[in-house]
């Protein structure tokens, strides 16, 4: 875990020679042999992080640094510690995370025909994708359609109490192959196509990309677009990051980092919200997320 300590003009923290919004240095959180925490720089910036300001941040963040399991967290109470000793005026400016190795992410999460037992074969119902700058971890644009199904178009009792989606949400909607061209429409006007721009979709396990639309895409004769075929699954990146596996998937992983749940279980859009949520929580923990889908 990184943290990126900067100083805006607070008088107990300001060298003498230092501007304000002088980035002091990146330092990492490790652990030494004895299993302690320790806070060691790594990089210094323009102006040179003095000892008396590195044993002040060791001070004030003390042993609040780690959860009891190891996992580096940033909890309110460090915040609150780092805010009064006057290492920022909010978090942005306090704590930040290391580079991530897309510019974007697109967090999808697809909502399709389903009954028990299973009907086959499913459709896509729900298409939604936010937009994730790599840098702030924020929302900056969002793609959502409802998709009219065209083999079972009628949506059963259980995928409407499941999904929330009603049969007036999709009759009369685009059709797969339409929204496909709409989500591309979507991707060139955010600049996603751009070959100096990286990206990468994100979704709650491998299902959506692996199973899903290249099924459907097979049995309807359309083709799939070479960026649907490489993704994270933010399930292994959670089991990485925090050393166990979300069996319950979202609401796991909501639980494991102390996130309020947003909206609808099952709701495309709201899924999208929490992955983006979750995804942001341990960036700030200074993790750094890789593809984890295997090369078509």
């Amino acid at each position: 875990m990184c943290i990126y300590l900067q100083h805006w003009g607070f008088p107990a923290l300001t060298e003498p020679s230092a501007s304000p919004a002088t980035s002091l240095g990146i330092f990492e959180v490790r652990r030494d042999a004895s299993g302690c925490s320790m806070l060691a720089p790594l990089q210094t910036g323009a102006a040179r992080f003095s000892s008396y300001l590195l044993s002040r941040a060791r001070k004030v963040l003390g042993s609040h640094l780690f959860s009891p399991c190891g996992v580096p967290e940033f909890c309110s109470i460090s915040t609150r510690k780092l805010a009064a000793h006057g290492f920022g005026a909010s978090m942005a400016a306090m704590v930040s995370f290391p580079p991530q190795r897309y510019h974007y992410f697109l967090v999808l999460d697809f909502e399709a025909t389903c009954d028990k037992p299973q009907i086959q074969p499913q459709e896509i119902i729900e298409f939604p994708i936010l937009k994730l700058n790599g840098r702030t971890m924020e929302i900056e644009s969002t793609f959502h359609m409802y998709v009219q199904p065209v083999i079972h178009p009628q949506l059963t009792p259980f995928c409407t109490e499941l999904t929330g989606i009603i049969q007036a949400m999709v009759d009369g909607q685009p059709s797969l192959q339409q929204v496909l061209e709409r989500v591309d429409e979507w991707m060139a006007k955010e600049g996603l196509l751009d070959p100096n721009v990286k990206s990468i979709f994100v979704t709650c396990g491998d299902w959506d990309l692996k199973v899903m639309l290249p099924g459907q895409c097979q049995y309807l004769g359309l083709p799939v677009a070479d960026y649907f075929k490489q993704w994270i699954n933010l399930k292994k990146a959670y089991s990485f990051a925090m050393g166990c596996w979300p069996k319950n998937g979202l609401l796991d992983m909501n639980k494991g980092l102390s996130l309020q749940h947003i909206g609808r279980p099952h709701s495309g859009i709201d899924d999208c919200k929490n992955i983006a949520n979750i995804m942001k929580t341990l960036a700030y923990r200074g993790f750094i997320f890789k593809q984890t889908s295997k090369p078509f």
